[in-house]
């Protein structure tokens, strides 16, 4: 039994780790991918725990882990499609793609509901974690993001289109732009990964697919068109300027289109390389070997199987693509001297990799001189672009700046964590600066650093947190005290680093809480009224968040902000009138001595004017604040009138009771 729960819960660590190492979705769904995938990565820490214990797991939770298992399966799939699949697809069938995407989801929030948390030897922090991915799931069931309607009905006019109908130029440079199909290498990818679906389906290619096919073709034409100097080794850079061209209105040279029967079915690009295939269809060689390879065992144009997969040169079309070149003015396509292709090499020159190795040598010099010079330039390679990001991680540099961050030199510290915030600009280094253990060092730094390392480990912070998962385990390792008080004491730079690190991680509603106790109130109250305003926009957006909190509510309340807030929803800008209407809507809730003093404070005239122009948000907040000040009213009123009614009556019935005077009558004289 022991061995069967460590074999369970092994390959759901397996299955997420394969779902972490998905990655390039597709821009029209890329939201809901990264969501997704985010939200599994985050299981991981409890799967290990589970792993690690040595309690028993329930009958119950078992089968719940099962479940979750075939639905981590189902959502690596979804996940993979995600990735690899056709672009033009995910747009045309959205509908039926997010129906997958609900029902993965339901899946995932049934079988995490069916574990019973309690009874698991796992720590809160892991448990705190488990509960957000849960919450969000709930969340994600209901919730429907709205599609790009213009790129559907652009797609979707040139897909209804004949084969010889001219589509509109500005639809398909829309097309091009918003599906991110503006070079070679993305072209070949979607034709490849329209192929990849027949392949899958096993059918007839049908109606579908060559309309999908056709509309490829009239995207690719038209970026070759707009991109004669596109990075294509097929075609001539420099086209002549003769007739031999077609020319453009302004008297520009047009590339030809290349004839159909030239281009490879797959790649869509002009075949270099012809080779023929059992089944008689013609395919450039490098990719019709890609797809044997991938273990296809049928023709990709008429999904007819393939009695061998050997392919034989097809040297009357090269030839003939030969002479179409040279009657167009285009140098004809070389063979490749090898028919595989080569691999990506990286961005940096073996030289530059020679220099970062050096560097990272002397990081971890005796000498501390060495160490603060090489920190520097590193920092400055982070900084300057992208591929010195990648490298730098590559080699293995991020552990080395993240043991600097306890260095006694307080330059050689500042420069670490400059680095580490430079190199988190990268969105894979993020995680790699996590798990290198980076946080407690850069808490540290934001202890009892100089300025501008406190205000820089601020800032590196804010960049990690922008993961959900990093909200939670940055402020479990104490971040948040310490982001306080620079928020409190800094420079007015290293004010604005604290406050977007602190606006970030108090998304997270367990470090709502954490915030609140660390007195982030009474600084944000202060930077509020201070003179000039410099913060003010960060300190209302922290406290819109904090006051749907319990303790945040509480200690906004008690901070006696409703003044101020009134101020500022009748004399702010549009974002802060929103978020001080959004504060007052939760102090009010339930709360009605705070709707008489902001009723006193003269609040309707500005709500009025807030729901007729704010921002949405801003709309809304006022019309819920107008709605519970008019019950307020209307109950005032009614309270009134039955305290009049009830004083009226009381003095009538005191009236009735009361006896009549007896007469005395005056002595007689007698």
């Amino acid at each position: 039994m022991e061995e069967e729960k460590g074999a369970l819960v092994q390959s759901l660590i397996d299955d997420v780790n394969k779902i972490a190492s998905i990655g390039d979705y597709r821009c029209s769904m890329k939201k809901e991918y990264c969501n997704l995938a985010r939200r599994l990565k985050l299981l991981t820490p409890m799967f290990e725990e589970i792993r690690e214990s040595k309690e028993q797991i329930p009958e119950e939770t078992v089968k719940a882990l099962v479940s979750l298992r075939e639905a981590l399966v189902s959502a690596k799939e979804l996940l993979r499609f995600g990735s690899e699949g056709s672009k033009i697809y995910m747009v045309l069938e959205r509908e039926q793609i997010m129906h997958k995407f609900h029902e993965v989801t339901a899946r995932l929030e049934q079988a995490l509901s069916g574990i019973s948390y309690e009874d698991l030897d796992i720590s809160d922090e892991v448990k705190e974690q488990v509960e957000l991915v849960l919450a969000q799931f709930r969340r994600a069931k209901g919730r429907v993001d709205a599609p790009d309607v213009e790129l559907y009905e652009d797609l979707l006019s040139v897909y209804n289109k004949s084969n010889d109908a001219a589509a509109d130029p500005d639809v398909l440079r829309r097309l091009v732009e918003k599906l991110q199909l503006v070079g070679i290498a993305e072209l070949t990818q979607e034709s490849l990964a329209l192929h990849e679906m027949v392949s899958a389906s096993s059918g007839d290619p049908g109606e579908t697919f060559e309309k999908m096919s056709n509309l490829l073709k009239k995207i690719k034409d038209f970026v070759q068109t707009e991109n004669p100097n596109m990075d294509v080794p097929v075609r001539e850079k420099n086209l002549p300027s003769s007739s031999s061209g077609q020319a453009t209105t302004d008297g520009n040279p047009k590339t030809p289109v290349i004839p159909d029967d030239f281009r490879c079915p797959i790649s869509l690009e002009l075949m270099k390389d012809p080779v023929i295939v059992s089944t008689g269809q013609t395919y450039e060689r490098s990719c019709i070997e890609k797809w044997l390879e991938q273990g296809h065992g049928t023709c990709p144009k008429t999904q007819q199987t393939l009695s061998s997969p050997a392919v034989t040169p097809n040297y009357v079309l090269r030839s003939l693509i030969a002479q179409w070149c040279e009657a167009n003015g285009i140098e004809p396509p070389k063979r490749p001297s090898s028919s595989r292709p080569s691999k990506t090499t990286s961005a940096f020159s073996p030289a530059e990799r020679t220099k970062i190795q050096i560097l990272l040598c002397k990081l971890t010099s005796s000498n501390p001189e060495d160490q603060r010079m090489a920190a520097a330039e590193i920092r400055l390679l982070a900084k300057r672009k992208a591929d010195n990001r990648v490298a730098i991680a590559e080699t293995g540099a991020i552990p080395l700046l993240v043991n600097l961050l306890s260095t006694p030199d307080s330059r050689t510290q500042e420069h670490a964590v400059t680095a580490l915030l430079n190199l988190s600009i990268c969105e894979d280094n993020k995680g790699s600066i996590i798990s290198s253990g980076a946080v407690p060092g850069i808490v540290q730094v934001l202890k009892k650093g100089s300025m501008e390392a406190r205000e820089n480990a601020a800032a590196t912070l804010f960049s990690l947190s922008v993961v959900d998962e990093n909200k939670v385990t940055i402020g479990a390792l104490g971040a948040i005290p310490p982001l306080v008080t620079l928020l409190s004491e800094g420079t007015q730079r290293g004010k604005k680093d604290a406050a977007t690190a602190l606006f970030n991680l108090c998304i997270y509603q367990g470090n709502k809480g954490k915030a609140v106790r660390a007195g982030v109130v009474p600084t944000l109250m202060r930077l509020l009224t201070e003179p000039g305003g410099a913060m003010v926009d960060e300190a209302l957006a922290i406290l819109a968040i904090l006051a749907s909190h319990p303790e945040g509510k509480s200690a906004i309340g008690a901070a006696e902000a409703v003044p101020v807030l009134v101020d500022v929803i009748g004399n702010g800008s549009p974002r802060n009138r929103e978020n001080a209407a959004a504060v007052l809507v939760h102090l009010c809730a339930g709360d009605q001595q705070h709707l008489a003093q902001a009723q006193e404070l003269g609040v309707m005239g500005p709500l009025v004017d807030l729901a007729q122009n704010g921002t949405d948000r801003g709309k809304r907040k006022a019309a819920q604040l107008l709605e519970r000040m008019s019950r307020f009213v209307e109950q005032q009123k009614l309270a009134q009138a039955q305290a009049e009614a009830q004083a009226q009556l009381s003095q009538s019935q005191t009236q009735t009771q009361q006896p009549r005077p007896h007469t005395i009558a005056n002595p007689v004289d007698i």
